[in-house]
C-alpha cells in the first residue's frame, strides 16, 4: 500500500514563503495538485521519478519549485512570493515514473495540507 503524508501547510502573509514535503513509501514520479473551495483541483508541479524532470503551472512559474531527495522518498515544494490566490488545500500524489498534469493518472494521493495566504 502507497503512503502519502504531507506536511508544512500554514498561515502565511502575502509575499512570504512555505515548504510543503510529501514523504511517500517509495518511489515515484510525484506532484503536487491544489483545490481551493468551489473549484476543481489543479496541477501545481510534478517532478519525474529521477528527478531530471520538473514541470509547473503557468500560475506558480517562477515562484514555486518543486525537488525532491531520493534518498528519503520525499518531495518538497517550496512556494515563495505567495499570494492570496494561492490559497487552497495542497494534495500529494503519485504515479509510476513518469509525471503529468492530469489528476486522473495519479492512483496515489495524500491526505491534503491547508494553505492559507492572508492579504
Amino acid at each position: 500500500q502507497v503512503q502519502l503524508v504531507e506536511s508544512g501547510g500554514g498561515l502565511v502573509q502575502a509575499g512570504g514563503s512555505l515548504r510543503l514535503s510529501c514523504a511517500a513509501s517509495g518511489r515515484y514520479a510525484m506532484a503536487w495538485f491544489r483545490q481551493a473551495p468551489g473549484k476543481e483541483r489543479e496541477f501545481v508541479a510534478g517532478i519525474a521519478w529521477g528527478g531530471g524532470s520538473t514541470g509547473y503551472a503557468d500560475s506558480v512559474k517562477g515562484r514555486f519549485t518543486i525537488s525532491r531527495d531520493n534518498a528519503k522518498n520525499t518531495v518538497y515544494l517550496q512556494m515563495n512570493s505567495l499570494k492570496p490566490e494561492d490559497t487552497a488545500v495542497y494534495y500529494c500524489a503519485a504515479r509510476g515514473i513518469a509525471t503529468t498534469s492530469r489528476p486522473n493518472q495519479y492512483p496515489y494521493w495524500g491526505q491534503g495540507t491547508q494553505v492559507t495566504v492572508s492579504s
